[in-house]
């Protein structure tokens, strides 16, 4: 099946959309086979800005209106638990949310952008996808995350090479409890990380601070910019550890 097939066959649904590479072409797709794909972005406190911003951004860009559904996330007990299997809970509490409007807009499905290369078996939230009847085009119809960076730069989407991205709640130990205050120094760490040239990289807490993992090429830019990485974390982060065991790429 290809995706042009499948928006024939359903050509009507809701898309739980991220700003990310798969989502994005997904709806990219949708609209150039005249389907009516409605976006809709459920912002929480594990997104990052720039993520709703991307959204924003590119539904500009196709001329597609985005929903956009805040919801509190941290008031879920269980979530700001942090347990073992946060990231199931929280997927199909977000999936919940968008199917729900879904139904109330008329839109027969939900779609999301789960694509070949992704592992069925163990990707964290995929069993929400399978209990809540989510449909996910780019994986029925075989596109691997390699073919959908192509695809996405031959649209022009500017999204093709963005890095994967996992949420705020990834970067803090499985057992800690969640709070606003660890999300927020988090994501102005990352913030400010990007803004000297890091790339598709994580700042995790420890018991004691922060650890840095890179991709293997930007180890060196950690030395050279060391002293300025320093300067601007200390507010947030007592100390700082670097990884030596680079970051392998997600895709």
């Amino acid at each position: 099946m290809t995706l042009e097939q499948f928006f024939f066959k359903y050509p009507r649904g809701a898309l739980a959309f991220s700003g990310g590479v798969d989502s994005a072409y997904l709806l990219w797709a949708g609209i150039q086979t005249g389907a009516e794909i409605r976006p809709c972005f459920v912002k929480t406190a594990f997104q990052p800005r720039f993520e709703l911003e991307d959204g924003k951004k590119l539904c500009e860009q196709l001329g597609v209106q985005m929903t956009v559904i805040e919801y509190d996330v941290l008031s879920d007990s269980q979530i700001a638990a942090n347990p073992a299997g946060r990231c199931y809970l929280c997927k199909r509490r977000l999936l919940s949310i968008m199917k729900e409007w879904a139904a109330a807009e008329g839109l027969p499905l939900l779609l999301d952008g789960t694509n070949a290369s992704d592992d069925t078996g163990d990707r964290p939230g995929m069993r929400a996808l399978r209990e809540l009847e989510v449909r996910s085009p780019l994986r029925e119809c075989g596109l691997t995350k390699e073919r959908i960076r192509e695809l996405s730069r031959e649209a022009g989407l500017f999204t093709w090479d963005k890095p994967s991205y996992a949420c705020l709640a990834t970067r803090i130990p499985c057992g800690r409890p969640i709070s606003p205050k660890d999300l927020e120094r988090v994501e102005r760490g990352e913030e400010l990380l990007g803004k000297m040239g890091f790339r598709d990289f994580r700042l995790r807490l420890t018991e004691g601070g922060g650890k840095l993992q890179v991709l293997e090429h930007q180890i060196p830019l950690v030395q050279e910019r060391r002293a300025d990485i320093l300067a601007a974390l200390k507010t947030d982060f007592s100390e700082l550890t670097l990884d030596l065991q680079p970051r392998i790429p997600t895709d």
